[in-house]
């Protein structure tokens, strides 16, 4: 189940020397997708068996020139090379929709100014996006619910936490019945009381770099089938008994 490949149409935009004008030139890419139906298949997708393969997270999407970070175009880049799950960073806007944006202001990933929560969705619609060079493209930024429908039945989707009420993102989620490939940053318990009261079947990811932690996410009852940990890049002598 783990690993598919796919034919999809992959739109690439090809812009003119003055950026004025473009065209939509379609062809059709393999791309590798994740294809997880259910709860117990994203849980048993990250179980620890011995025999497992490495799977890479793409974060905020991937790096490519041409292409920015928290775009659905990247994303369906990236796994046009190999399958990937990505990390993305939803945030809100002036009227309360939630965007990818990693930034709380929209001057390094895109061609408008000021903070994201001062612009509506159809203002922030007009902008475009610009990719790791600072070079402006001709994409838009999405909405999570757009990622989300997007992703079903080719990723997993991995959710940091930037400022979104947890009921707002925990409901946009449930509603979409996509809790089987949305993966959860989680920062608070309460967090993962919100989330576990509208599906039981969650995944989270935590930060656990200390015993202590360990210890809290033990005793808030969260399985930990149910809990990714990252542990940072290196094996701090310190903390052996946690590893």
């Amino acid at each position: 189940m783990k690993f598919n490949f796919r034919k999809a149409s992959y739109y690439a935009l090809l812009f003119s020397a003055l950026g004025s004008n473009s065209d939509a030139l379609a062809q059709e890419r393999v791309i590798n997708t994740i294809n997880v139906k259910n709860t117990k298949e994203l849980h048993d997708f990250f179980k620890y068996t011995g025999k497992d393969v490495p799977i890479v997270s793409g974060h905020r999407g991937g790096n490519e020139m041409g292409f920015p970070e928290n775009s659905i175009a990247t994303f369906e880049n990236t796994l046009a090379y190999l399958p990937s799950f990505f990390e993305i960073d939803p945030r809100l806007s002036k009227d309360s929709v939630i965007v990818l944006m990693h930034d709380a202001t929209l001057n390094r990933t895109t061609n408008g100014k000021g903070k994201v929560s001062d612009y509506t969705l159809a203002e922030l619609k007009k902008l475009r996006l610009k990719d790791a060079d600072g070079k402006l493209t001709n994409y838009q930024i999405p909405t999570l619910q757009e990622a989300v429908e997007w992703a079903r039945g080719k990723t997993i989707l991995s959710l940091d936490y930037k400022g979104v009420p947890f009921e707002m993102t925990a409901d946009l989620v449930t509603k979409l019945k996509a809790a089987h490939f949305v993966i959860v940053g989680l920062h608070t318990m309460e967090q993962a009381k919100i989330y576990l009261a509208r599906d039981k079947g969650f995944l989270f990811a935590s930060k656990i770099i200390e015993q202590k932690k360990l210890d809290e996410l033990k005793n808030a009852g969260i399985p930990f089938s149910q809990l990714m940990a990252y542990v940072g890049s290196e094996c701090k002598t310190e903390s052996k008994e946690l590893y």
